[in-house]
């Protein structure tokens, strides 16, 4: 009977000693579980990023990748997308709502500021550095540099061998960007005088595809961003009636060469915020000298 009694209060003993055991851990489990939750709290707030969507033209996506890898370190809380895909693009996706920011080598028409000011966006320009298109050839090539009237001709089709100008008795192959490059409209304005392309002329999807066509076939010419010009081609000087001048700072500061350009983004009215701040540090020295680090040429 006395050995019964003990072991029931035996196991009482360790029945309390289990449920203590239990509630200490529980008591210690719910501090836990609320410390990890003030911890995922804190983590996603210092996950969360202002975006900055930009997009558009392939000859300002160089300087723009630069500029927003600079802008982040600094800014960590922000975080900056470059898309490319031509001047176009990013001006329709900019009308659409779709990108803070669309980059630009060409002035945006009026049909797009009205078709943005009918969908309540108010296109504001910032010119962000100076570009001067490089005509390359084949580094073969014996011409050195051409009249704009001479371009228009290779460019319409009227001249469709290197022979009609003096040259190598060789097909000119004529090579452009797509429609939806800055550069293509900007040249086909400034060259052509808006006359049409010929219909000869190969597309190239981008700025390195032209380069890397000429400087392997020696009938070959194409225009580029200078930013993209390198020792694999030959740029060409142009000859105006005031001289021959080549795409350097220079004379691109002086409006001397005649395919000078502005470099622009377009934002949604004056820039604040996130993207104010982005678009002052690109204007900043520092900035600038990103602009210039990248083959283009500062604001000042």
């Amino acid at each position: 009977m006395i050995i019964a009694t003990i072991s029931v209060l035996v196991i009482l003993i360790a029945l309390v000693f289990v449920f203590e055991q239990n509630d200490t851990q529980n008591t210690d489990n719910s501090l836990s579980i609320e410390e990890q939750n003030n911890v995922d709290i804190y983590d996603n707030d210092a996950e969360i990023k202002n975006e900055i969507f930009i997009k558009g033209s392939d000859t300002i996506l160089p300087v723009s990748i630069a500029e927003s890898e600079a802008f982040m370190k600094l800014n960590s809380q922000d975080e900056v997308i470059v898309i490319g895909g031509g001047s176009s693009l990013g001006i329709a996706s900019f009308i659409e709502g779709e990108i803070e920011i669309a980059m630009a080598s060409r002035k945006i028409k009026d049909s797009e500021i009205e078709s943005a000011m009918e969908k309540g966006i108010n296109p504001v320009e910032t010119v962000i550095g100076w570009d001067g298109i490089a005509v390359i050839v084949n580094k073969k090539n014996t011409f050195d540099s051409l009249t704009i009237e001479q371009l228009k001709k290779i460019y319409t089709g009227e001249v469709s061998n290197w022979k009609e100008l003096g040259g190598e008795d060789e097909e000119i192959e004529v090579l452009v960007r797509d429609t939806s490059s800055g550069t293509y409209a900007f040249f086909k304005e400034h060259v052509l005088e808006d006359e049409e392309y010929t219909s000869e002329a190969v597309t190239e999807p981008n700025t390195e595809a032209i380069v890397e066509t000429v400087a392997s076939d020696s009938s070959a010419i194409g225009y580029i961003g200078l930013a993209y010009a390198d020792s694999s081609v030959k740029m060409l000087g142009l000859e105006t009636t005031e001289g021959t001048f080549h795409p350097e700072q220079e004379s691109i500061l002086k409006g001397e060469y005649p395919l000078a350009r502005p470099l622009q983004y377009y934002t949604d009215g004056e820039p604040d915020g996130e993207v104010g701040d982005y678009i002052d540090f690109v204007l900043s020295d520092l900035g600038q000298s990103i602009i210039k680090e990248i083959g283009y040429l500062p604001i000042n």
